[in-house]
């Protein structure tokens, strides 16, 4: 019977792992996205218009990680339809999580094109449907972990452009999650985002 070295043996596994994350990235290049209109860019740095768009959303206390978690899987299966009745809505990307005055999270996605308010399942006790109205965001894109210090330092070199390009930020700032936690680091979307005057 034939032998398979060691080093051939992991080069099968390395294989499929990278198989199955160019395959996860590939689905979730296609999942939809709010729409927005790129106003200026200047290498990871945008400035974006976004139209009005219905969000379900979800506030949740603790750490950002904590409130993330509990937060996507309200919205999850409000979504899929899990705890109610009626039609599944399909997800969308990013999931936003911004924090409040106090203390908790926000978290939320866009609904899909082609619901509105009137046509959309009712949300459980937890989940709210909110009209965001259009706004002007500048935003940073970046690769990687999205970990609570890399946020606080893409924030950071956000508000420094802001400063150095003349423009005034206003309140805090939102991180917009682009892919599921199975994605492998270098593969990743993350961007900050912070409303503009």
């Amino acid at each position: 019977m034939a032998q398979i070295s060691l080093g051939k043996m992991l080069g099968i596994v390395a294989g499929g792992v990278a198989a199955g994350a160019a395959l996860l990235w590939l689905r979730e290049q296609v999942t939809e996205s709010p729409n927005f209109e790129t106003i200026e860019t200047d290498g990871a740095f945008e400035i974006r218009d976004y139209p009005a768009m219905l969000v379900a959303e979800t506030v949740q206390g603790g750490s950002r990680d904590r409130a993330l978690g509990t937060g996507f899987g309200l919205l999850a299966d409000y979504a899929f339809a899990e705890t109610r009745g009626g039609e599944e809505v399909a997800m969308t990307v990013p999931v936003f999580a911004a924090p409040l005055e106090s203390g908790d999270w926000r978290i939320r996605f866009a609904i899909p094109m082609g619901w509105t308010r009137e046509t959309l399942p009712e949300p459980g006790p937890d989940v709210t449907i909110v009209e965001v109205p259009p706004r002007r965001m500048a935003a940073i894109r970046f690769g990687g972990r999205a970990d609570d210090k890399t946020l606080a330092a893409k924030e950071r070199e956000l508000r420094d452009w802001l400063a150095k390009t003349g423009r005034t930020p206003v309140g805090r700032a939102e991180h917009a999650l682009y892919n599921s936690p199975v994605m492998p680091g270098p593969l990743r979307h993350n961007e900050v985002h912070i409303a503009l005057a």
